[in-house]
């Protein structure tokens, strides 16, 4: 009875400390694959849309301050975290078939990838966006006039940032501006900027 009750405690030491140890390998594989290094170890990024992203503001500024691939990519809270990265699995299925492995197959997808990320964004209200970005904050004293205008604009029309900003990073898709076959599997300018719901008609006033 002794040796059982010796056994007992000494078992949940053990499972507590390999718990600890199966928590902090899995946390630490996750930030691994979190890294700029990690997301670039692929040719199909390192030479297409990493190439467009170092072109951009959001790789150099006045600042110095850079929003790596990770931090546009994928969520900081845990939950959406896990999910982003099960979802990530297709795209390591892609890489394993070699679907966008040239930049010929990553430009006839283009339209395709972009549009799953911008579907994404849109249906989290650009949340990793507003990791820094925040209209509550902004200044719009020293906004540009436009960019004032137009933030303050998509702000009372209930916009989120990926509505206006498609293209901020990476190259946009080809527009079909149905001017010939070449552009027949571009995108629609309504792709671009979803044209917004109609307002309701205010009933006409009782007389």
């Amino acid at each position: 009875m002794a040796r059982v009750n010796v056994i007992g405690p000494l078992a949940l030491a053990g499972i507590f400390v390999a718990g600890i140890v199966f928590w902090g390998a899995f946390n630490t594989a996750m930030e691994w694959t979190n890294r700029e290094a990690f997301c670039i170890s692929c040719h199909e990024m390192e030479e297409n849309v990493y190439r467009e992203y170092r072109n951009t503001v959001h790789y150099s500024n006045r600042s110095g301050v850079r929003a790596t691939c990770p931090d546009c990519h994928v969520p900081k809270e845990w939950g959406p975290k896990i999910w982003r990265k099960i979802q990530a699995s297709n795209e390591v299925l892609h890489k394993v078939l070699g679907s966008i492995d040239t930049p010929e197959k990553f430009n006839a997808k283009r339209l395709t990838l972009a549009q799953h990320e911008w579907d994404r964004m849109k249906s989290t209200d650009s949340r990793e966006c507003r990791n820094c970005h925040n209209f509550e904050y902004f200044d719009y004293g020293v906004q540009g006039s436009r960019s004032a205008r137009m933030h303050q604009t998509g702000l009372n029309e209930g916009k989120t940032c990926i509505d206006c900003h498609k293209g901020i990073a990476h190259s946009l898709p080809e527009v079909n501006q149905s001017i010939g076959a070449a552009n027949a599997e571009g995108a629609t300018p309504e792709q671009f900027h979803p044209p917004q719901p109609a307002k309701p008609e205010a009933p006409p006033a009782a007389r």
